[in-house]
């Protein structure tokens, strides 16, 4: 019970970002690994405990147990028990891995911050490679998983979303959705993320102005349980990519989406409709059975409609306007 109380107690704090006190925080969403928690916990030890200053004496591993069902949450205990330096996040049930990543983010207190996913697939030992671009002005460095040791369902896919992703929004990078990443805590405190938009970090940060680089580490193959890939993030990733390329494309000025369509739509129609009319001015009638005429309609109406959907968006917009939404801050030289 003093668990829970502890827990819901830190998840009141969960509002803002938490200020720096260590040089280096792990976060990791879990979701049914309990076989495998212990083995990253030993892994993350073992590879500080040899690691450069600062990070060798201020860190900490921070588990986000998405609701599991299995004995996820009572390994994560028994290793804040043992561990000083682990703390545990448990939500009431299962609320989705960009939840997960949020309260992480909002919960550690590292200047620096890794993400990692509990299978054990990448080696946390990698981590330094990550870290090292941050060192050379980086602000986000993400794992490319060059060589993945996983079935042909999974990087068939995966290889095909990458593509599409890095060609639409100018973001060069071959593995967006690998957990694997380090991120300068200014980062963390700037994302705005719901959904399922973990996928979608890189883009987020790079339209707010960050850096973001990748590192090619070593993949292993899974050793416990099972993946939580399915058919079902297929569809859900098309309809986030549209929403990311919405929210970093036209946001700030949905007439000019909305607009630049409808004005395409009803100019067409009004081609077809006046065409119609020269065709009705010189005796050829009846022209009110033309399928034609239903579609040069159609498009105009429609067309009027996209329109005045961009003025509605305008208008909210400008009720909403925050100033400190339209740009992000490096620094200040006062």
């Amino acid at each position: 019970m003093k668990v829970h109380h502890e827990l819901d107690l830190a998840a009141q704090h969960l509002v803002g970002v938490a200020p720096p006190q260590l040089a280096l925080s792990f976060v990791i969403p879990v979701y049914n690994e309990h076989e495998s928690l212990p083995m990253i916990h030993q892994r993350i030890s073992e590879v500080l405990a040899i690691g450069p200053q600062p990070y060798r004496a201020s860190y900490e591993i921070v588990f986000v147990d998405d609701g599991s069902s299995d004995e996820s949450f009572a390994v994560c205990n028994a290793l804040r028990q043992a561990d000083a330096r682990v703390r545990v996040i448990q939500f009431r049930r299962n609320f989705g891995k960009t939840a997960a990543l949020n309260a992480g983010f909002r919960f550690a207190r590292g200047e620096r911050i890794i993400t990692i996913d509990a299978d054990m697939q990448e080696d946390p030992a990698d981590m330094f490679y990550l870290m090292k671009p941050l060192d050379e002005g980086f602000d986000l460095v993400s794992a490319w998983r060059k060589i993945r040791n996983d079935p042909p369902s999974k990087t068939l896919p995966s290889r095909v979303f990458n593509t599409v992703v890095a060609r639409l929004t100018g973001v060069p990078l071959h593995d967006f959705n690998c957990g694997f990443k380090a991120y300068k805590r200014e980062v963390v405190a700037d994302l705005r993320l719901y959904g399922e938009l973990h996928r979608f970090i890189p883009v987020l940060a790079s339209q707010r102005g960050f850096r973001v680089t990748e590192v090619a580490v070593e993949h292993k193959a899974r050793r416990f349980g099972k993946s939580k890939f399915g058919a079902k993030r297929l569809g859900r990733g098309y309809l986030d990519f549209i929403q990311v390329l919405f929210l970093t494309n036209y946001l700030r000025r949905p007439l000019r989406l909305f607009g630049a369509i409808g004005t395409l739509l009803a100019g067409f129609g009004t081609l077809i409709c006046g065409y119609l009319s020269v065709l009705w001015l010189f005796g050829e009638r009846p022209i009110g059975d033309r399928p034609l005429l239903t579609l040069g309609v159609l498009m105009l109406i429609t067309g009027l409609q996209f329109i005045s959907t961009g003025l509605v968006g305008e208008m909210l917009r400008y009720n909403t306007f925050n100033p400190e939404d339209e740009y992000a801050i490096r620094r200040i030289v006062d």
